[in-house]
């Protein structure tokens, strides 16, 4: 029989400057909650404090929430890449996640990262941990910029 061990790690809760924090820019990031972080231009980053309304019948965070999550920090990453104030426009080709442990109540963060592409599409990962350390999901995505002339 084989056993699998989760570890989770306790980390500390920084606040980054709110000069670089986004927050109710669209109609779903109002609605779901979370906040946009600007401030490492390598990875795109935003967090959700989970309360009753994010949870599913179960009392768990809802797969739905932890893959907006994920998508959202994909598309910052791409964004950041090109743009340091993150506005523009990246869309999501695909988007594969993996769940891997149940989301409880908390801080969750989902940061991306970039793992290869060219000048039009980037193929970046991305990872939603909980603030006790524990990964919750992991996503994998293609994600294309948006043209300058489509931007007018």
């Amino acid at each position: 029989m084989t056993q699998t061990t989760i570890w989770s790690v306790s980390l500390p809760l920084q606040q980054p400057d709110e000069s670089l924090l986004i927050r109710d820019e669209t109609g779903t990031q109002t609605l779901v909650g979370y906040v946009v972080d600007i401030s490492d231009p390598a990875h795109g980053r935003c967090f959700l404090d989970l309360g009753p309304q994010h949870f599913n019948r179960h009392g768990v965070l809802h797969g739905g929430i932890a893959a907006t999550l994920l998508d959202n920090a994909c598309g910052m990453t791409g964004s950041l890449s090109v743009d340091p104030t993150g506005q523009h426009p990246f869309l999501t080709i695909s988007l594969t996640t993996q769940f891997l442990a149940a989301g409880q109540p908390g801080r969750v963060t989902a940061t991306g990262t970039i793992k290869g592409g060219g000048r039009s599409l980037l193929y970046i990962d991305a990872e939603l941990v909980h603030e006790d350390g524990t990964v919750i999901a992991t996503s994998t995505g293609v994600f294309k910029r948006v043209p300058q002339e489509k931007l007018k």
